[in-house]
């Protein structure tokens, strides 16, 4: 259990969240703590195993030293050493058929990373989860894999074995109007990075309304903005918004009454993802709104689990890049938070 300075708990059993968070002050001992970094980066497991072999080393290099023999002999000595391993090693590997078995080496590999984790007793359930992700996006004649199209998000309540693999986007909003629809098919999504909200100079400014023909003026004005970006967006055939930022009340209901279900507030890189894999394009401006620029969806839905406040936003069957969510349950924000974390890596 770590307490952080602001008193923040992570209850924990991975060397890489232990070695990172503590307060590590011997040069020596930050030079042990970025190879677990190193290694947590590279390899995504085997953080405790390096610590651990490198005291080792050092142990047994202290006694070299106290017989008289030089550091940097030592370290060509350990060079020499990490050759003939690698060489042993290369000499005794033989090449797996990943398919076998309905990829079951593959598992088992994932497996062994998550048995000594604070998830260890779902582990092959999350195991089999992990490795269906990873083929869902990879390209196996380039050998080459997306990680930008896995997107792993958690929930918190049910327990973790109802983490689940769901092939599309999930996002954690709902949709901007209790009374927009919940579900739609054959989506055509734009994606937009501006505000439904009137221009705003970039000078202070005051505006005085005297009198309630003023104030109805200035609504009017205000009205048709909002009314001239909704029909923007209809016109281009779109059937869902999915904006970075927020909506102005008056153009929330423009949106709902003109039957436009839209998404607000959604994270930059979660607007990023939806569109590659949807192939719309991230629109900055209303005026550059175009229907060639549309993201599409075969279904985007609205899910809950549970109670009304509890809902999410899914988006299935992307039709240019096939991306895959893992949607992490567990008892508490602690257990979830663990659980992705050892999913991520």
């Amino acid at each position: 259990m770590l307490v952080s300075p602001d008193g923040d708990v992570c209850v924990t059993n991975d060397g890489a969240t232990i070695m990172e968070q503590m307060q590590v002050e011997h040069p020596t001992g930050r030079l042990l703590v970025e190879l677990s970094k190193s290694q947590d980066n590279e390899i995504g497991d085997g953080t405790t195993g390096v610590v651990v072999f490198a005291g080792a080393l050092l142990e047994q290099a202290q006694i070299l030293i106290d017989k008289g023999i030089h550091p940097l002999k030592i370290s060509e000595g350990f060079e020499k050493a990490a050759d003939e391993a690698c060489h042993h090693l290369d000499s005794i590997s033989q090449e797996l058929n990943i398919k076998e078995k309905d990829h079951e080496e593959l598992i088992k590999a994932a497996v062994t990373s998550l048995g000594s984790k604070v998830v260890s007793k779902e582990k092959r359930k999350l195991a089999e989860i992990s490795v269906k992700a990873v083929l869902s996006v990879a390209d196996l004649a380039r050998k080459d894999v997306n990680f930008e199209l896995i997107k792993v998000e958690g929930k918190c309540g049910g327990s973790l074995e109802d983490t689940q693999l769901i092939q599309g986007i999930v996002l954690d909003k709902h949709m901007s109007h209790p009374q927009m629809d919940k579900e739609i098919s054959d989506a055509k999504i734009c994606i937009l990075t501006c505000p439904f909200e009137p221009p705003k100079p970039k000078t202070k400014y005051t505006v005085d309304i005297k009198n309630a023909e003023a104030y109805k003026k200035l609504y009017e004005h205000e009205q048709e903005y909002f009314k001239d970006m909704v029909k923007r967006v209809k016109d281009s055939g779109a059937n869902l918004v999915i904006c970075q930022w927020g909506f102005d009340d008056e153009a929330n209901h423009l949106l709902m009454a003109n039957k436009l279900p839209s998404v607000r507030w959604v994270g930059g890189t979660e607007i990023e993802l939806i569109a590659l894999a949807t192939g719309g394009s991230i629109i900055p401006r209303f005026s550059e709104i175009k229907p060639e620029k549309l993201g599409r969806a075969r279904l985007v839905k609205e899910i809950c689990f549970g109670t009304t406040e509890d809902r999410m936003i899914q988006i299935e069957d992307c039709t240019v890049n096939k991306a895959v969510t893992i949607l992490v349950r567990g008892g508490s924000t602690m257990i979830v938070d663990e659980a992705k974390r050892y999913i991520i890596y």
